[in-house]
């Protein structure tokens, strides 16, 4: 199970979260979210548990907690949909 974890302390790293989400179950990967440009963390991440029952204990767990001086938001990560290429858009053109 696949949760997204917001609201985090830029100083946070992923061992920081492994630590903490750890305690509820055997963690599968954990990813830190960073800027492309800049490099620099962007406050939110991803954690997978091998058990979904592991995610769900952690969620009721976690969810609205201090970490790092920040409430937690915690909860299942929605699946990524896909996104079009060609930029943004609109308008008409008159040709």
């Amino acid at each position: 199970m696949k949760l997204y974890i917001g609201n985090l302390s830029f100083d946070s790293t992923e061992d920081d979260i492994r630590e903490l989400f750890s305690q509820y179950g055997e963690i599968v990967d954990v990813s830190l979210i960073t800027d492309r440009e800049t490099g620099r963390p962007r406050g939110f991440g991803f954690i997978e548990f091998k058990e979904e029952s592991s995610g769900r204990e952690a969620i009721s767990g976690l969810d609205g907690t201090e970490f790092a001086s920040r409430q937690l938001k915690v909860n299942e990560a929605k699946p990524r949909t896909e996104r079009t290429g060609g930029g943004g858009g609109g308008g008409r053109r008159n040709w």
